[in-house]
């Protein structure tokens, strides 16, 4: 049952096949083709700030999915019957936040390719990058899944998720663009670290909400 819950995920969110699936790796890279425009060709300033815009714009691709995430499956008691088959609601989100994750976090360091060429950026600087990134959009993905399951039944829930992830994510942002201004690999451990205690709470935090939804 989790192998078919895990591909039902993966058909849903992964981009180019669930319904605005590809919006976060599309606004990826269109904010890092409009840095350029917006700072001038000088290849040194967006060296120096290229990178902190990178994370930026993840930070915010990161809030575009979150609104079906898993709303549209509790109003169809998706989840109440999984319930009904004997899947724990950690069990349920653990699938579904791996599955985001993979639908989020790979192309997003793929997508990181072009936008560290638009924006100068290579050698040891874009392996600090892709390492920061790779360490941190786990850490995303399980904030965002939080915020979607606690925020789900809300009537401003999609408005209101975008607002607490910001906030919530700021630790991971700050390490993973501070490694880049020091050229700190250290601080890469944190972001690692930081992102390993979202991603072993989430499952339990957005299970927890998935419950006091349907009991509301």
């Amino acid at each position: 049952m989790i192998a078919a819950l895990l591909r039902r995920d993966l058909a849903q969110f992964f981009p180019f096949t669930g319904s605005g699936a590809a919006l976060p790796v599309v606004f990826f890279v269109a904010v890092a083709m409009l840095f350029p425009f917006a700072v001038g060709p000088d290849a040194n300033l967006m060296l120096k700030t290229g990178g902190g815009v990178v994370w930026i714009a993840a930070l915010l691709a990161a809030i575009l999915p979150l609104e079906r995430l898993v709303a549209r499956d509790i109003e169809l008691g998706f989840f109440d019957q999984l319930k009904l088959r004997g899947l724990a609601e950690e069990a349920m989100m653990a699938v579904r936040l791996i599955a985001h994750w993979l639908s989020f976090g790979p192309p997003l360091l793929l997508a990181t390719f072009p936008a560290a060429a638009l924006l100068k950026i290579e050698g040891e600087t874009l392996e600090i990058l892709l390492l920061g990134l790779l360490a941190g959009t786990p850490g995303l993905a399980a904030i965002g899944l939080m915020i979607a399951a606690l925020t789900a039944s809300l009537r401003a829930g999609a408005a209101l998720s975008g607002l607490l992830l910001i906030p919530l994510a700021l630790p991971i942002l700050i390490f993973g663009a501070g490694a880049l201004a020091r050229m700190d690999r250290i601080s890469l451990g944190f972001v690692a670290a930081i992102s390993l205690a979202l991603v072993a709470i989430a499952p339990f935090a957005a299970g927890a909400a998935i419950r006091a939804a349907r009991e509301n």
